[in-house]
């Protein structure tokens, strides 16, 4: 059946096929929109994938909000009790990280094995190489959506001025999802041609995530005084913290400075032409390599 639906789609987009071993950003680019342009594969395939991962489960993809609403009281709760933060100031910040790092680390880890998951679909049937991306950037979207309801919960529980601000998690949101494409396709790529990527990703985010200030909050070191307000300072060289701040700030209502938005842009279109380039000399391959 998936096999039937993504010939009739690849026959029936319109799109001129990309040019054999073609080295240039056109032909990397052209992938990227011609699996856009499938969309209708990669959102179906992609719901499918989390109606699998819950088949025969009474509460299906509530246990995706429940498991991480479970965790962020957890921690939330004792990181305020350690760190001497009112609860109504720590929780709403450690919840809204946690949606956040959720997305990015699924991305992160399930992008190194998108294409070697996809081994079957790569090999056998037509497509663009970017609708596994695609695929797998929604399904982490619709995780995404579904935590999101903690954050409603959460802003019943401690009510707080939401302003005009709150907008800001839309662009910001967009943003997040764009970097999830490239980070996805770029460590995809090289993870398939070098098997060992994938286990030092995991490694590697489960440190990213102990040094961006998800479960501890910068103010706490700067409250500190004397030497320790470097180490403040220290957090900013982390891209990830401007990440979780420009979705985060609107969504808590905290003062966001412009300079975060800054940060994410320059990272993100400095990450698309990263996974551009690993496109225009590698993608071609990657169906050898899988």
């Amino acid at each position: 059946m998936i096999a039937a639906k993504i010939e009739r789609i690849t026959a029936a987009d319109g799109i001129d096929p990309e040019p054999s071993h073609s080295r240039t950003f056109g032909a990397a680019w052209h992938d990227l929109v011609r699996g856009f342009k499938q969309h209708e594969l990669w959102l179906q395939l992609g719901w499918q994938d989390i109606k699998q991962r819950y088949r025969r489960s009474v509460l299906g993809p509530l246990w995706i909000t429940i498991a991480t609403g479970v965790m962020a009281l957890a921690l939330g709760f004792l990181y305020s009790v350690l760190f001497k933060i009112p609860v109504a100031t720590f929780l709403p910040h450690v919840t809204v990280g946690l949606i956040m790092w959720t997305f990015i680390s699924g991305c992160i880890k399930e992008g190194a094995e998108v294409f070697i998951t996809n081994e079957g679909l790569i090999k056998q049937l037509p497509s663009a190489l970017s609708v596994h991306v695609y695929r797998l950037v929604w399904k982490q979207t619709l995780f995404l959506a579904h935590n999101l309801v903690i954050w409603l919960v959460l802003m019943l529980v401690f009510p707080r001025p939401l302003g005009w601000d709150l907008l800001l998690a839309l662009p910001a949101m967009a943003l997040l999802i764009i970097n999830g494409v490239w980070v996805s396709m770029f460590f995809g790529i090289v993870a398939t041609r070098y098997r060992d990527v994938a286990p030092l990703l995991e490694s590697g985010v489960q440190l990213l995530f102990y040094i961006t200030p998800i479960v501890w909050m910068t103010q706490t070191l700067k409250d500190q005084g004397g030497t320790i307000s470097e180490r403040a300072k220290l957090a900013q060289l982390n891209p990830l913290y401007h990440y979780m701040e420009v979705v985060r700030a609107p969504l808590i209502g905290a003062d966001l400075p412009a300079y975060h938005w800054w940060v994410v842009i320059a990272c993100t279109a400095t990450g698309l032409i990263v996974a551009l380039l690993a496109m225009k000399y590698w993608r071609f391959r990657v169906n050898y390599w899988v």
